[in-house]
C-alpha cells in the first residue's frame, strides 16, 4: 500500500505500536518522525490493519511527547480555548485560521531572525564587548609570557590592560544594553 507520489513517505503503524518506515524498511520512534518534520519530509501515518489515515493522531502524539518534556510551545490559555471550541459554530474555521496563522508566523520567523542578527550587528555594545574580551586576552598572555621559564624578552609597556573608570565604562555599557532591549522590544511590536 505505498503511495504514488514518492515524495510522501508512507507510515504504518502495527497494532504492538510500532510505526514501520515503508520507504527505508525499518522501523522508526516518534522522535524520528519529529525529525522528519523538522526536515521538511512529507509522510503520512496508515493503522497497518485498516489502512485508515491516522497522521493527525500521531501527530498530536508527537506533540503530546515534546510538551510532556518540557519544551512547552502551547500556553495553558491557548490550550483550554481550542478545548474550547470543540462543538462550537464556528469549529469549521478553526482549522484553516491556525493553518494560515503559523504560515504566517514561518514566512515571518526567518525576517525576525535578519532583523535580530542584524540590530546585534549593528549594536557598538557587541563591538565593545568584542574589544573588551580581546584586550583581556592579550592581557593574560602577556601575563602567562612574563612568568614563564621561557620567555626571553621582558613584557612591553604596551602590552598592560588599558583600564578607564570601571564605574563609567560599566554605566556605559547598561547604556549600551537598555538601548539593544529598546531595539528588541520595537521589533518584536511590529511583528
Amino acid at each position: 500500500m505505498v503511495e504514488s507520489d514518492n515524495s510522501v513517505v508512507v507510515i504504518k503503524k502495527y497494532a504492538n505500536r510500532r510505526l514501520y518506515n515503508t520507504a527505508k524498511s525499518c522501523y522508526v520512534t516518534l522522535d524520528d518522525l519529529a525529525g522528519m518534520v523538522r526536515e521538511g519530509q512529507d509522510f503520512i501515518v496508515k493503522d497497518a490493519k485498516s489502512g485508515d489515515d491516522i497522521t493527525r493522531s500521531v501527530l498530536a502524539q508527537i506533540i503530546f511527547e515534546e510538551e510532556s518534556k518540557g519544551q512547552n510551545l502551547l500556553p495553558v490559555n491557548f490550550l483550554r480555548q481550542l478545548i474550547g471550541m470543540y462543538g462550537d459554530s464556528l469549529e469549521g474555521f478553526v482549522p484553516g485560521y491556525l493553518e494560515a496563522s503559523m504560515d504566517s508566523f514561518a514566512k515571518n520567523q526567518e525576517k525576525m531572525r535578519e532583523q535580530i542578527a542584524s540590530v546585534i550587528g549593528q549594536n557598538p555594545m557587541v563591538a565593545n564587548m568584542e574589544n573588551l574580551a580581546r584586550g583581556n586576552m592579550e592581557w593574560m598572555e602577556s601575563a602567562v609570557k612574563m612568568f614563564s621559564p621561557f620567555a626571553n624578552t621582558p613584557p612591553k609597556p604596551e602590552d598592560a590592560p588599558k583600564t578607564g573608570n570601571t564605574n563609567e565604562e560599566l554605566n556605559h555599557l547598561k547604556e549600551q544594553l537598555a538601548a539593544m532591549q529598546a531595539q528588541i522590544s520595537k521589533l518584536a511590536e511590529k511583528n
